[in-house]
């Protein structure tokens, strides 16, 4: 369980909180002429938690090695401090951009997000649903108990639903493999189908554990849908009209948005 949940969050690209490391005191200019890992090198280090590394590459921070990893069909990034003493995960930022960087490509890798789905396809009936389940107006969101931006956008969503009270706001829970007590969780909330267990684990208080194996079924299948849609991260929001957005706004912007009024920014 350790090993999994080590390499779960290790290959997740989009974590909270980076991790860096310092070159060895005194080390400037060209660092691979003193510091070098090898594939094979790297896949000993590794071979703790699995996994098969492809490549190993300076990272575009000092004192480390970025090595490209795959496990079980999943691909992703870890990092090696020049000691060959620490694994590292998370991102590197730059500070100029605020944008990732990373040695290795990996926009290649990921399946590419569509910008708007059938409605049709989605699986509404794994949905927990909250404000008025007749609303004419539907909006889907993929949500992960454990992600703290799904935290701050479900009490978002429960301002919509008090101030919008036309719209149906279908809860896809989501819960991404870099939490991977989140699966549970949702589980929780489906074989219970209870406000206040939904509330409690946006809220990270404990729920009951879930035992029934269609609960299971129900997360795999919002899981398969997500896949097969391109959504890697959360919040998802997808619209009436099948737009698909990354990330929420507030519940005052969504109530606008949605009556179809201009938002200036």
């Amino acid at each position: 369980m350790i090993k999994e949940l080590i390499f779960t969050l290790a290959i997740s690209v989009i974590v909270a909180s980076p991790s860096f490391a310092m070159a060895k005191e005194g080390c400037g200019g060209l660092c691979s002429m003193c510091h070098t890992l090898t594939e094979k090198e790297a896949n000993t280090l590794l071979s703790k938690i699995g996994g098969t590394v492809k490549s190993v590459k300076e990272a575009p921070a000092k004192g480390l090695f970025e090595l490209f990893v795959e496990k079980d069909d999943k691909q992703g990034i870890i990092y090696v401090d020049f000691g060959k003493k620490h694994l590292l995960q998370g991102m590197i930022v730059n500070l100029e951009t605020l944008q990732p960087v990373m040695a290795h490509a990996m926009d290649s890798q990921k399946p590419k997000q569509v910008t708007r789905v059938d409605l049709a396809t989605i699986p509404v009936a794994r949905a927990f649903i909250i404000g008025n389940p007749k609303g004419t107006k539907k909006i889907y969101v993929f949500t992960d108990p454990d992600c703290p931006y799904c935290r701050n956008s479900h009490t978002e969503l429960k301002k919509l639903a008090t101030i919008a009270p036309d719209v149906a706001i279908h809860i896809m829970l989501f819960p991404l493999a870099m939490h991977p007590a989140a699966f549970d969780k949702s589980r929780a909330v489906l074989e219970t189908m209870n406000a206040e267990v939904l509330d409690r684990v946006f809220e990270g208080k404990s729920v009951p554990t879930p035992a029934k194996e269609e609960s299971r079924k129900a997360i795999d299948e919002i899981i398969a849908f997500g896949k097969a849609n391109g959504i890697s991260g959360t919040p998802t929001l997808i619209m009436p009209d099948g737009t698909v957005e990354l990330g929420m706004p507030d519940a005052e912007t969504l109530k606008k948005i949605l009556e179809g009024k201009k938002i200036s920014h």
